[in-house]
């Protein structure tokens, strides 16, 4: 076994991974697996908590720390792991019904603190562990086995969320563009503060080709348009079409003798303000193309930075736990 081979073997668990044949969890398992030994960390330096979902059990097949948490709760015990131990690099897998239902205030306080953990939602627009039920992110018309007349209601979107929560880093990547995923997450690894990352996973089973139109070789280019920072906003299979900011809305247009890249829009992940961001989220396909890459990442306190008081010994804790167990009675109930 060579020296590289080791080192990723240090992070492999013994358990044997178990996903549906064909689920988008396995793409994104393979590149987290990839990655973490290229980040200078030992696996007692990492931990993975999650909520309920398939894709909680990405605890078990890593040899790191790791919580399986509650349904919708990971980000909470993410959060108290962080201030307890602010040496661990934090990581948090969830989905679109364990971030987005039960735990979506978790989620979003999490993301407002800017406390320094790393978000993965894994988003198939299903409930795949309970076989079926539409989720938050379900699009409309969607037939499943809680909505066989089709789903009523507008989704949420996980991008505006986060930005709107004031995410100090927010991104999007597909299960299986690998090379753009592992770039992903290595970039998330290396934030200081509250990171969010939608990850785009097919799930085989019960939501099968939801993401067609950014995952197929042949059409995605059309259809998605990949941002970079200090990078016009170019698409298209012939890098022929361009995003530009007409007044107060984004329009797609063709470059050629009208237009060229000049006209079109510059991305700017670093600006302090989300209101070019949250319209970059807010395209959808089909009428626009979907954006993939860092939306925003900028520097910001932390929580631990802004609270720094809280993060005591252990000893120091026990002490005040024992005061305050020991400290007779706090209030009187009269008849």
């Amino acid at each position: 076994m060579s020296a590289v081979e080791k080192i990723k073997a240090d992070f492999a668990s013994d358990q044997e991974v178990r996903w549906c044949p064909g689920c988008g969890d396995f793409a994104i398992f393979a590149q987290m697996k990839k990655i973490l030994p290229t980040l200078g960390v030992n696996p007692e330096d990492v931990a993975f908590v999650s909520g309920i979902g398939c894709s909680s059990r990405f605890p078990y097949y890593l040899e790191t720390f790791g919580m399986h948490g509650i349904h919708g709760r990971a980000p909470a015990i993410a959060t108290g792991l962080k201030r307890t131990r602010p040496d661990l690099q934090v990581w948090v897998v969830t989905g679109d019904g364990d971030a987005l239902s039960i735990g979506c205030t978790h989620l979003l306080h999490a993301l407002r603190r800017n406390v320094d953990i790393k978000i993965l939602l894994f988003n198939n627009r299903i409930y795949g562990l309970t076989k079926g039920q539409f989720s938050p992110t379900s699009p409309p018309g969607l037939v499943t086995s809680s909505t066989p007349m089709g789903t009523v209601h507008q989704p949420l979107h996980p991008l505006k969320i986060a930005l709107a929560s004031n995410a100090t880093f927010v991104a999007r990547s597909v299960d299986t563009n690998a090379k753009h995923l592992g770039e992903i997450l290595r970039r998330t690894a290396a934030h200081r503060g509250s990171a969010f990352v939608e990850i785009y996973q097919n799930c085989h089973i019960f939501n099968d080709g939801a993401f067609d139109f950014a995952k197929n070789s042949t059409i995605r280019d059309d259809h998605t348009v990949e941002i970079a920072q200090g990078q016009p906003l170019v698409f298209g299979k012939q890098r022929d079409k361009g995003i530009r900011l007409n007044g107060t809305e984004l329009e797609v247009i063709s470059l050629g003798e009208d237009y060229g890249e000049d006209d079109l829009l510059v991305h700017d992940e670093k600006a302090d303000t989300s209101a070019v961001a949250q319209m970059l989220a807010e395209m959808q396909h089909p009428q626009m193309p979907e954006v993939i890459g860092v939306l925003r990442d900028i520097q910001l306190p932390t929580h631990n930075d802004l609270m720094p008081d809280e993060t005591v010994s252990a000893d120091v804790r026990a002490q005040k736990l024992k005061a305050i167990l020991n400290s007779g009675e706090t209030w009187a109930v009269k008849n």
